[in-house]
């Protein structure tokens, strides 16, 4: 399988604020010296504790942040967060990100119609973009009409659709989601990993996902990556990591957070 987005040695630190008028300006690390490579296709789940490093990588492989030390490369090509963001429009083309908070993400001046198709014209994506619109909506469950309603005329969970529908509709290779699911209850929560699944495999998506929930994990991802303080610990095939960990942390983590039946939630 192509390896379709790679880091090496990524690392990212933050100036701490100074104790003293003259004193060394001191740093924060938010990621040290990680490799990742996420091959096309496939679905890889990033787990750990709050401030482990798992958005920092994000915003990295995105080129949304700059990293300190270390190099991305989206299908062989090297991505520079420090460039303008108009030369990175070939990166936002092929990428797309779903946030944890539906509402928050959606600015609720706009209608969903709007909200939607932005990527289609902050890209300068061709054709007929509002039936892209629509046909993307109803992608997502929606029906075509509601491209016409404002955010909050929404439920969670369809806000959620709504913030999956803008991700996708400009076809990227690479959908990320940062928590996609959390802030929903469980029974939409089962429901957009339904959908995830149905994309992935219709579209062929390549899916990178930042989750507590080890449920979601389980069942919509090929491989897991496993973070600690800024580091990656441990990494390999779900199935194994999940069952068979190898790293202490992963044990412990693993016993400490609830699952979530994906299945049960279902029924």
């Amino acid at each position: 399988m192509t390896v379709l987005i790679r880091g090496r040695a990524l690392t990212r630190r933050y100036p701490a604020p100074k104790t003293q008028l003259f004193g060394r300006r001191a740093f924060t690390t938010g990621l040290e010296d990680a490799d990742i490579d996420v091959r096309e296709g496939s679905s890889v789940g990033l787990i750990g504790e709050s401030g482990s490093g798992k958005s920092t990588l994000v915003r990295l492989l995105l080129g949304l942040d700059t990293p300190s030390a270390g190099t991305v490369e989206f299908d062989g090509r090297p991505v520079d967060a420090s460039a303008s963001a108009r030369s990175l429009h070939w990166l936002r083309r092929q990428t797309g990100i779903v946030f944890q908070d539906p509402y928050a993400s959606l600015d609720p001046r706009m209608n969903v119609g709007r909200i939607v198709g932005e990527p289609l014209w902050a890209l300068g994506i061709e054709g007929d973009r509002r039936a892209r619109v629509r046909e993307v909506l109803e992608d997502v469950g929606l029906e075509a009409g509601m491209a016409d309603r404002f955010p909050h005329e929404f439920s969670g969970g369809q806000r959620q659709r709504v913030a999956l529908a803008r991700a996708i509709v400009h076809r990227p290779r690479l959908l990320v989601g940062d928590e996609p699911l959390s802030a929903l209850d469980v029974t939409v929560r089962a429901q957009i990993l339904d959908l995830l699944g149905e994309l992935r495999r219709r579209d062929g998506l390549t899916l990178l996902l930042v989750s507590h929930d080890i449920g979601v994990v389980q069942n919509l991802c090929d491989e897991v990556v496993v973070m600690k303080d800024g580091r990656i610990v441990e990494e390999g095939p779900t199935e194994k990591v999940l069952l068979q960990p190898q790293v202490a942390y992963t044990r412990r983590l693993l016993a400490s957070i609830p699952v979530i039946d994906a299945g049960t939630a279902k029924g």
